[in-house]
């Protein structure tokens, strides 16, 4: 039994630190680096992406809506070919870096109110669809698991990773309660390690109404950017290894 452990890296901008990439790369499997269009300056991402590189850890490309000063959680109403040719150059611009790194972009993974948004909407989901499938259309597609974005990319031809995540409350629907929402990010590291397990080994986590929601997910996000992000990501690889559950990345495995 295996699960990958992936987090959202490269986010610092200029002045301005989100998280520690450096202890994150120690716990996780895959990471999600930022492309510079809802954080990232050039400078910390090529930083990030040779930390991986000598970790070990797979790299995707988080692309994300052109927003910068609401950090990428602001849904945007983007025409299809704005949108597909902004994808297009968030991957190639990451990809160019990760050359100079030493190591390859080997997914992609939509950031913030992109990645809610193409859960459900079809036309933002196929503009991004299509930026895959002009790029490199072996990439990996990240999905909220349980979304009509798991089949839309499957349809394409594209092979769709759905993932969890552990630091996030869920709607009985299986989507995220949202940011706006008290309770949406959980805070207790055992909590949301005992969560996991569940999840992996029985498929489920619990809604915030108390009910079961199936989830066949292949990756576990935990947050870099958020409050005791190493903690929480600590203890999650430490229940799961513990409960003799291996992580390695999703990139490569069927």
């Amino acid at each position: 039994m295996y699960i990958d452990l992936n987090s959202d890296l490269g986010e610092n901008y200029g002045a301005w630190r989100m998280g520690d990439d450096k202890a994150m790369l120690g716990i996780v499997t895959s990471a999600n680096v930022a492309c510079g269009f809802h954080a990232g300056d050039p400078r910390s991402v090529l930083e990030t992406l040779k930390e991986a590189a000598e970790c070990g850890v797979t790299v995707g490309a988080h692309v994300a809506y052109p927003d910068l000063s609401g950090f990428g959680r602001r849904e945007m109403n983007l025409s299809a070919s704005e949108l597909e040719a902004d994808v297009i150059y968030q991957i190639g611009a990451l990809a160019a870096l990760a050359k100079a790194a030493g190591t390859t972009v080997s997914y992609v993974k939509p950031h913030g109110a992109l990645y809610n948004t193409i859960a459900r909407d079809e036309r933002q989901a196929a503009a991004v669809i299509r930026a895959l499938q002009v790029v490199n259309p072996e990439l990996p597609l990240v999905c909220l698991a349980a979304s009509q974005l798991i089949e839309q990319a499957r349809d394409a031809g594209l092979r769709p990773v759905a993932e969890a995540f552990a630091d996030r409350a869920y709607e009985p629907s299986g989507l995220l309660v949202s940011r706006r929402e008290a309770g949406a990010v959980l805070h207790d590291p055992a909590e949301v390690a005992a969560r996991m397990l569940t999840l992996v080994k029985e498929g489920t986590v619990t809604a915030r109404d108390g009910s079961e929601v199936r989830l066949d997910a292949e990756s576990i996000c935990v947050h870099g950017d958020s409050d005791g992000a190493v903690q929480m990501a600590i203890a999650v690889r430490e229940h799961l290894v513990g409960a003799g559950v291996s992580l390695r990345s999703f990139v490569g495995q069927r």
